[in-house]
């Protein structure tokens, strides 16, 4: 079975064809810096054992403009890996907000569809794309089923002391307004590979997803017990453009006293602030380039980074009653060593024993970071949100 997942996150499109059961990758893409300068297309194809990379710099505005991009590659004459979309026998998309309506793997219908859209106001920079990549993939791929396969699904065994909020009752009975939690499909996959490095089924895992988006969860014995965002995407860690956890004072002190209108605030907590609302750069590389040109601001903004990720940690160390392992994953995690020092060391009170030559080091797949005998490990998990996506959906249309 030919899967084709469409994974549209804030500011990218990461694709993948993967061929199911056996798991074997036919391409892989990703599309980022999407509404920025000089966006970056990486196209990768694994065909008879031999890679090939395609790679090119174009401005893509949108992401609907990004998907008619990678349509095309695909069935290119000299770049593509199928040459009729009718290859493609099934279309996986990755859902950001599923609510309480989605807490499994979902075939797509008109009534999926509405659902996803009205629940537009909680992931607003990522169900808007989620949505538009299932118009652009039933458009291209008409033949296929088209799957959805929602972020919040993995967070459903939260307990509801974990995610029910401390407001009237009647505002979680009647609109469902509740903590939902996010990237769940990257914080399944990578806590079940720890599971499997650790090789203990009842481990105490912490996931650390950084990417423009950031979240974090607890997961005891493969269940997630709790998670750092909660009704929407804005919440819990400091992210690329969004504030993370703030004072609700602040928000009424710029409504009542500073003369904003609701909307404007919305739209400074979730696409002016963060990285982006401290250094006036969203993007953690270009960051980092600042910081060694020594700009102050930059290294002040990832120590607030760094800081409330390790708040995190102690707070679901308590909640799980201890800690095997932290997992760095997405992005962010995987490729800068910086963020990775800057949360893991000083923490040996809760076992954890940072070692910044093997944070250094440059090595492919599952790897440690921590010193030998450190009794909780530090490990950098390379995410496949596409593969756990692919393999969601062949269950669902073969079980």
């Amino acid at each position: 079975m030919n899967i084709f997942v469409i994974n549209s996150g804030s500011s990218s499109i990461k694709y993948q064809l993967i061929k199911m059961p056996e798991a074997i990758l036919i391409c892989s893409g990703l599309i980022d810096r999407i509404g920025l300068e000089k966006s970056v297309i990486t196209h990768k194809t694994f065909i008879d054992n031999i890679d090939k990379v395609h790679k090119q710099v174009l401005d893509i505005d949108d992401h609907g403009m990004g998907l008619q991009e990678v349509a095309r590659l695909l069935t290119d004459e000299k770049l593509g890996v199928i040459k009729d979309p009718d290859e493609i026998e099934v279309v996986g998309h990755r859902v950001v907000h599923g609510g309480e309506c989605f807490a499994i793997t979902t075939i797509i219908s008109p009534d999926v569809k509405e659902q996803i859209k009205k629940l537009f106001p909680l992931a607003p920079l990522h169900n808007p794309p989620n949505y538009l990549g299932i118009e652009v993939a039933e458009k291209i791929f008409t033949k296929a089923k088209q799957v959805a396969v929602c972020d919040t699904a993995f967070h459903q065994t939260m307990p509801e002391v974990a995610f029910r909020f401390a407001i009237p009752k009647e505002f979680y009975d009647e609109f469902g307004i509740r903590a939902y939690g996010f990237h769940g499909t990257s914080h399944k996959y990578v806590s079940e590979k720890a599971t499997e490095y650790l090789q203990k089924q009842n481990a105490k895992i912490i996931t650390i997803h950084l990417g423009n988006g950031c979240s974090m969860a607890a997961v005891d014995s493969g269940k997630c017990v709790d998670t750092s965002m909660g009704l929407g995407t804005m919440n819990g860690l400091m992210m690329g453009t969004r504030s993370g956890d703030i004072d609700q004072s602040v928000i009424f002190h710029l409504v009542n006293q500073l003369g904003y209108d609701i909307d404007q605030v919305n739209n400074i907590l979730l696409k002016k602030s963060g990285m982006l609302g401290l250094t006036g750069f969203s993007d953690m590389r270009d960051i980092r380039a600042e910081i060694e040109k020594g700009n102050k601001e930059a290294a002040l903004a990832y120590d607030m980074y760094a800081y409330r990720i390790r708040k995190f940690i102690g707070s679901y160390a308590a909640v799980m009653n201890g800690l095997d392992a932290i997992v760095f994953t997405a992005g962010v995690g995987e490729n800068d060593s910086l963020t990775r020092k800057l949360v893991s060391s000083n923490m040996e009170y809760l076992g954890i024993h940072f070692d910044e030559n093997k944070n250094n080091e440059s090595t492919k797949g599952i790897r440690e970071i921590n010193q030998t005998n450190s009794p909780v490990k530090i490990l950098i998990i390379p995410t496949n949100e596409e593969l756990e996506i692919a393999r969601q959906c062949y269950s669902l249309l073969t079980n």
